[in-house]
């Protein structure tokens, strides 16, 4: 079949609810198990507004691949890598995915930063049954069974933050984020655990993305005068706002910034005297001790160079390679289908940089919380660490909502 006629034949079949679209399906995976090959999407920006991020997910995730492919593949085969660029356009995110999936034939895709891009490719994924592979944390209330979460959720960054943060410093909260979705629903999570504790939000507001003058914002915090920030700034905004907080003399050990966001790239873009003495709260740093995390930055420095950050979403969109693997080693090659993938991937474990990783029936990943202090050098000293893994509740604020392996269930 030529290309042009397989791609008008899966349009038809798309149009008339996907009618014949199996047995094509069947004809192409047999091709790609004749190569030797076994295709996957990478659709990470490398271009746009988010591109500084999603170029380390991009780039960890390659590496993750060359190292399969180095120790013999999978099954034998090979991990063929098909990349695109969504150029940081949610549409552009739907249209690329759409092309790996049924151009390219991409069993899994692992891709994208934000809520809006993966939201875009939804839609995608669910009317392909294909899988996404998201490593971002994010601010739940989300259960597709075509989504793997890697990342965190609310539960997992603020069950114990907040408590740690109201009784160190106090519990009157100033919440600045942008206004988007994933501030706004992490804002209601922190709100509802200061009303638990006895603590409460003297000030909420939101900027728009890319916002950087933030005089009156701090302007407002003075005047506030509350006992911690609580940020859900996001890249540029980020890196702004802690810049000008810094310069406006804040001392972090009597206010300080307490972030769900900032890593080691904003850090890095910010300046680690700016950053010195405030908080983040993530599963991994890059200055974790532990023989994986030492390997993972050492490959990662020496492939991209020495000056080089790794931080919490790289490492998840790093270990969702290895999740896929140990997924796919369970199945015979003529079985390797999204469906059997997923059904393989929950329970598998396996040990991350950040710790031993577990995959949920809900198809999110169980996680080892930890708070950070940054210093001048631009890294993270660990002050408060989970002895446990953590399980992602991603209706964990929304009583009477529940995640589950059969998918969403109210009571």
């Amino acid at each position: 079949m030529k290309r042009r006629d397989f791609l008008k034949g899966v349009a038809v079949a798309g149009a008339a609810g996907v009618v014949g679209f199996p047995g094509i399906w069947t004809q192409r995976k047999a091709a790609w198990a004749a190569n030797g090959e076994i295709p996957v999407g990478i659709l990470f920006s490398l271009t746009g507004a988010v591109a500084v991020v999603e170029r380390t997910l991009h780039d960890a995730a390659l590496m993750a691949i060359e190292e399969i492919n180095d120790n013999g593949g999978i099954h034998g085969m090979r991990l063929r890598p098909y990349i695109e660029d969504p150029a940081s356009d949610p549409a552009t995110y739907a249209d690329r995915a759409r092309r790996l999936v049924l151009r390219d034939n991409c069993i899994s895709v692992f891709g994208s930063y934000t809520s809006a891009s993966r939201q875009a490719v939804l839609p995608v994924v669910e009317g392909r049954d294909n899988l996404y592979w998201y490593p971002t944390l994010y601010e739940g209330r989300e259960c597709s069974r075509n989504v793997m979460y890697g990342g965190a959720v609310p539960n997992q960054q603020q069950q114990e933050f907040v408590p740690w943060l109201a009784e160190n410093f106090g519990g009157r909260f100033y919440l600045i984020g942008n206004n988007y979705v994933y501030p706004r629903e992490e804002n209601n999570v922190c709100k509802m655990i200061l009303n638990q504790i006895g603590g409460e939000a003297v000030h909420e507001e939101y900027v728009p993305m890319g916002h950087s003058d933030f005089s009156s914002v701090i302007n407002r915090i003075r005047q506030a005068n509350p006992d911690v920030i609580f940020c859900t700034l996001v890249g540029d905004s980020d890196v702004a706002f802690q810049r000008q907080f810094h310069a406006a003399g804040f001392d972090p050990e009597q206010l300080p910034v307490a972030s769900l966001t900032r890593s080691e790239v904003e850090v890095k873009a910010m300046g680690g005297e700016a950053a010195a003495g405030h908080f983040s709260s993530a599963p991994y740093f890059m200055a974790h001790d532990s023989p994986e995390n030492a390997r993972f930055v050492e490959a990662y420095q020496r492939k991209y160079g020495s000056d080089q950050v790794t931080h919490f979403v790289s490492e998840a969109a790093y270990f969702q390679i290895y999740q896929f693997k140990a997924a796919v080693e369970q199945l015979a090659p003529s079985d390797i289908t999204a469906t059997n993938i997923r059904a393989a991937a929950v329970g598998q474990t396996f040990m991350a940089p950040q710790g031993e990783i577990l995959i949920d029936e809900n198809l999110h990943t169980h996680l080892w919380p930890k708070v950070a202090q940054w210093d001048r050098s631009g890294q993270a000293k660990v002050v408060l660490e989970s002895q446990q893994r953590i399980a992602p509740e991603p209706y964990w604020a929304y009583e009477g909502q529940r995640c589950t392996g059969e998918g969403l269930v109210t009571s």
